[in-house]
């Protein structure tokens, strides 16, 4: 991992975080590369690609994960909860005003379509992230073959996660272990 910056404050990791809660609608994979390496600058591309992987590994919601280790990183656990409530604040009011317009609403053919637009809008974001977090990674053979390998047993033989990191990190490591 790369260097840790002199100072984040607890405020800046709240407003990162609230930042990146309020705006990331559909899920924040997309969004939160952006408020964090592009314009944050908390992390570059690697360090963040590999904290996103451990965080998608762990139980619980990968971001609210992602909050609480780099929160921890910069501020302790004080700047663990400041980012997790940042993420979490703006987002529960939010919902909580959409899940009171939806009961008013479902059944009726407009909000079935804008659920269907946001769902493709949401695909596209998740889609474009992945390539450019693909393109800020160096060539490498045994990476390809354990990310190919990963997509293939989520995409085509609908694995659980638990089994395919059991069995596909071993043989991550036996690859690059052997792999010269």
């Amino acid at each position: 991992m790369s260097a840790t910056p002199l100072k984040v404050s607890k405020t800046e990791l709240f407003l990162g975080f609230g930042k990146l809660g309020a705006v990331a609608f559909g899920g924040t994979g997309p969004i939160s590369r952006h408020i964090l390496v592009v314009e944050r600058k908390w992390l570059d591309d690697a360090d963040y690609a590999a904290l996103l992987g451990l965080c998608q590994a762990l139980p619980g919601a990968n971001t609210c994960n992602l909050a609480v280790m780099l929160g921890d990183r910069y501020q302790g656990g004080g700047g663990a909860c400041a980012a997790l409530a940042g993420l979490l604040v703006g987002p529960l009011l939010i919902v909580i005003g959409v899940a009171t317009l939806f009961a008013r609403t479902a059944g009726q053919p407009d909000m079935r379509a804008a659920l269907l637009g946001a769902t493709a809008a949401s695909a596209g974001l998740v889609i474009g992230t992945s390539i450019r977090m693909i393109r800020a990674l160096p060539f490498d053979a045994p990476l390809l073959i354990v990310a190919l390998a990963t997509f293939s047993t989520a995409a085509f033989l609908r694995l659980p996660l638990a089994l395919t990191i059991g069995v596909l990190l071993p043989v991550s490591l036996l690859l690059r272990r052997f792999w010269r």
